[in-house]
C-alpha cells in the first residue's frame, strides 16, 4: 500500500513554518484544522484582484464568479455528487438552522423526528426545536458505558410517523463511525429523510456521498483545510420536496434556495483550493491515473485515514493500559477517527492547560457534546480533554504527546 508523505503534506501547510508554532504540536484539530497553502493563495488573490461584486460582465467579476463556481463545481466531484447538490452557508450550524425551518413549513403536528445524544450541538439542537411548532422528537440514546449508537435501538424508534432522523457520521466526543450508508439505505426504503453531520469526519477524507445516500450531509471548511464556511449537500429528491428558504427569484436555483443570506464570495472562491490540495495528494503519491475526481477523492480518503490509524493505535493502547483516564468511545482505530476524549479526575480544561506548558496545543471542554458527555456519565462542566489529529500529524508529534501525556497525568 502507499504510505503517505508527510513532508510533502506539511510543505503545504504553512503553519509549520511559521515561528509562533516552532516547537509546539497541534493536537486541537477537531476544533479547526491549518490551512493549507492553496486556499490561502486562492483567498489572497481573491481579496487582491477578484473583490468585486460576481457575475458582472467586466473581467474581474467574471473572474470572481468563475472561482466561485470552480469551486461548488470541483468539491461536488470529488463527493461523487452533481454540482447543483452542494451549497455554501456561513457555517454547518446556520445552514442546519436553515434547514429546520425549511421542515417547519412542512412538518404536520404528530409527525415525528428523530435525533442523537451522540451529536455536537449542531445536528441536534436545531431539529429539537421542531418540538416547539408540534412535531414530536424523538431521542436515538448512546450506550453509557460505550457511547456506541446502536442501530437496533433506532429501529425500535421508527414508525409511520417519524420524517426524519438526523445523526451524525462520527461524534466529535465519542469519535465511532456510524454505519451511515447502511442506516440511510434503511430509512430511504421506509421513506424518511437522513441528515447526516460529517464535520468531525470529512477532516479525516472525504466521503463518497453518492455510496451514503444520506439526504442531508454537512460538515465545516474550517476543519477540512478550509475557510470558515459550511458545506452541505442535499438529494434532489429533498431539495425539491422542501420549501425555498431564500429570496424568492431564487428559488428555481437548487444551491441557492437554502443559503437565504448572501454568500462570502471570497471564502467560497477560496475552497478551490480544498480540491487543489486533494487534487495535489492524488497526483503526488499516485500519479496521473486518469481517475475521475470521485475515485482520486477515494485514494486519497484511503491514504490519509491508514496514516491516521496506523498513528492512534498505539495511542489508543497507552490510554487503555491506565488506570487514571476513560477513554470515551472504541479503543480499535479503525472503528473510529482520531478525535479522542479523555475523562480524568482533572477537569479537561486544567489538563489541557498543563500540556500547554509541554508545547501541545490541545482542547479540554464540553465542546459543544454536552448531551453526548451527559449520556455517558460525564458532567459537561467538569469536561474531557481531546486529542484530535489528522493526516498531517508525524509520529514524532505522537511521541510528544504521549511523554507528555505521561508527565501530566
Amino acid at each position: 500500500m502507499t504510505k503517505l508523505d508527510t513532508d510533502f503534506v506539511r510543505a503545504r501547510f504553512p503553519a509549520f513554518d511559521a515561528p509562533e508554532l516552532q516547537g509546539q504540536v497541534f493536537f486541537e484539530n477537531a476544533g479547526g484544522s491549518y490551512t493549507c497553502q492553496p486556499v490561502i493563495d486562492r483567498l489572497t488573490r481573491f481579496y487582491h484582484s477578484r473583490k468585486v461584486q460576481p457575475y458582472g460582465a467586466y473581467r474581474a467579476s467574471e473572474l470572481a464568479g468563475a472561482e466561485m463556481d470552480e469551486a461548488r463545481a470541483r468539491l461536488a466531484a470529488l463527493m461523487g455528487v452533481a454540482t447543483e447538490q452542494l451549497s455554501f452557508g456561513s457555517s454547518t450550524s446556520a445552514n442546519t438552522y436553515v434547514l429546520t425551518q425549511a421542515f417547519a413549513e412542512k412538518l404536520e403536528p404528530g409527525d415525528a423526528i428523530i435525533v442523537t445524544d451522540q451529536d455536537h450541538e449542531a445536528n441536534t439542537g436545531p431539529w429539537r426545536r421542531l418540538a416547539a411548532r408540534g412535531v414530536e422528537v424523538r431521542e436515538w440514546r448512546i450506550d453509557r458505558d460505550t457511547g456506541h449508537l446502536d442501530p437496533a435501538a433506532l429501529w425500535a424508534l421508527v414508525d409511520a410517523r417519524v420524517k426524519l432522523v438526523a445523526f451524525p457520521h462520527c461524534s466529535n466526543v465519542v469519535g465511532e463511525v456510524n454505519p451511515v450508508a447502511e442506516i440511510c439505505a434503511e430509512l430511504r426504503k421506509a421513506g424518511i429523510w437522513s441528515a447526516v453531520d460529517g464535520v468531525s469526519y470529512a477532516p479525516h477524507g472525504l466521503p463518497d456521498l453518492g455510496a451514503l445516500g444520506a439526504d442531508i450531509y454537512l460538515f465545516s471548511a474550517y476543519k477540512t483545510y478550509g475557510p470558515h464556511q459550511g458545506l452541505m449537500v442535499l438529494s434532489p429528491e429533498l431539495a425539491d420536496w422542501l420549501p425555498n428558504q431564500a429570496h424568492y427569484f431564487n428559488g428555481d436555483v437548487p444551491y441557492k434556495r437554502f443559503t437565504p443570506a448572501g454568500p462570502d464570495h471570497a471564502q467560497v472562491a477560496a475552497c478551490a483550493g480544498m480540491a487543489d490540495y486533494f487534487d495535489a495528494l492524488h497526483a503526488h503519491h499516485f500519479g496521473a491515473t486518469g481517475a475521475t475526481p470521485a475515485a482520486r477523492m477515494a485514494a486519497v480518503h484511503d491514504l490519509m485515514r491508514a496514516h491516521e490509524t496506523a498513528l492512534l493505535q498505539p495511542l489508543l493502547d497507552d490510554l487503555r493500559g491506565r488506570n487514571d483516564v476513560r477513554v470515551l468511545g472504541p479503543t480499535v482505530a479503525a472503528d473510529r477517527a482520531p478525535t479522542v476524549a479523555l475523562v480524568h479526575d482533572r477537569p479537561g480544561a486544567d489538563l489541557a492547560r498543563a500540556l500547554a506548558g509541554h508545547g501541545i496545543m490541545v482542547g479540554g471542554g464540553s465542546f459543544y457534546a454536552n448531551r453526548a458527555l451527559q449520556g455517558q456519565g460525564v458532567d459537561p462542566a467538569h469536561g474531557v480533554l481531546r486529542l484530535s489529529f489528522v493526516h498531517y500529524t508525524t509520529v514524532s508529534d505522537l511521541d510528544r504527546l504521549r511523554a507528555a501525556l505521561d508527565d501530566v497525568l
